[in-house]
């Protein structure tokens, strides 16, 4: 049987790093930052945990260190943007340049390897119910950011921000901290979701292991419309494509047609996402004339 609980946990797996990560990048949207640093700001997450676990061996302050170190990695992106006023989209392909680049030094500088590093006495999250704590934190982080963003005053104020900073300023709210508060939590959550990638679903560091994940977070906030309840089913049709394409390769389907599964439907859905945002504007526009 294809469709059965395995691939439903590896489903749920597979989905957790990009849905901690899109929640990152829809808080960043609703600030009006476009936050296309994911990729490798998770990069930075990923390494951080398996370092700080091996030299440590606590897999806990793996999670956190990547989360603090994928906080102050989003800083470039808070100060260049928000601060220096420049180019968002510049500077996080700029990020998620520079974090192959230099995770891949530190690899070597290290640890001594190039490619994958992989010991066993590296220690990784503990599975309660066939999966990391993190997996459900990220089902948890859901439920807070959709009440956080809509309900509480924070979050209406961050909107406020996103949408009209000049207004928001006139009323004493500062749009520079709050655009700073959005950057900085995106950081953790990609330090999250690098530590679940890293400590989680694997127990290794492999060069540029995100793999293109950053990148499907930022399509899965553009589908979900950086709504948290969107992100979700965003990042669960991801994940049940990327579960389905391991599948699949084990019933003899290619490798490469396997690892481009969830890129195929990654272009899909946006392709189908664009088109109907298209037809809709143009009966908004024909009603208007």
């Amino acid at each position: 049987m294809f469709f059965d609980s395995d691939l439903l946990m590896s489903a749920l797996r597979a989905l957790t790093p990009i849905l901690l990560a899109a929640l990152g990048g829809a808080v960043c949207e609703r600030a009006g930052v476009f936050n296309i640093g994911l990729e490798g700001t998770m990069l930075m997450g990923c390494f951080t945990a398996v370092t700080t676990s091996w030299f440590t061996g606590s897999p806990w302050l793996g999670v956190l260190a990547a989360a603090l170190a994928a906080a102050a990695y989003s800083l470039i992106l808070a100060v260049g943007a928000v601060t220096l006023r420049g180019d968002a989209v510049v500077l996080g392909i700029a990020m998620n340049l520079l974090a192959v680049g230099l995770t891949s030094f530190l690899l070597r500088t290290i640890f001594g390897v190039q490619g994958t590093f992989d010991d066993p006495s590296l220690a990784g999250l503990p599975l309660v119910g066939g999966l990391s704590p993190l997996a459900y934190l990220a089902w948890a982080a859901v439920g807070v950011a959709a009440l956080l963003l809509s309900r509480h005053v924070w979050g209406l104020r961050l909107r406020g921000v996103g949408e009209a900073p000049d207004a928001a300023a006139t009323l004493g709210v500062s749009p520079a901290h709050h655009k700073y508060a959005a950057v900085l939590v995106s950081g953790v959550l990609c330090g999250l979701a690098g530590a679940q990638l890293a400590l989680g679903n694997v127990t290794l560091f492999s060069e540029n292991m995100t793999a293109g994940r950053g990148w499907i977070a930022v399509v899965a906030v553009m589908l979900g419309r950086a709504l948290p309840l969107g992100v979700l089913l965003a990042a669960l049709l991801f994940g049940l494509a990327e579960a389905a394409g391991f599948r699949l390769q084990g019933l003899g389907l290619p490798q490469q047609a396997a690892d481009a599964a969830p890129y195929v439907v990654t272009l899909g859905a946006l392709f189908l996402s664009t088109a109907q945002r298209r037809r809709r504007n143009s009966r908004t526009t024909g009603v208007t004339s």
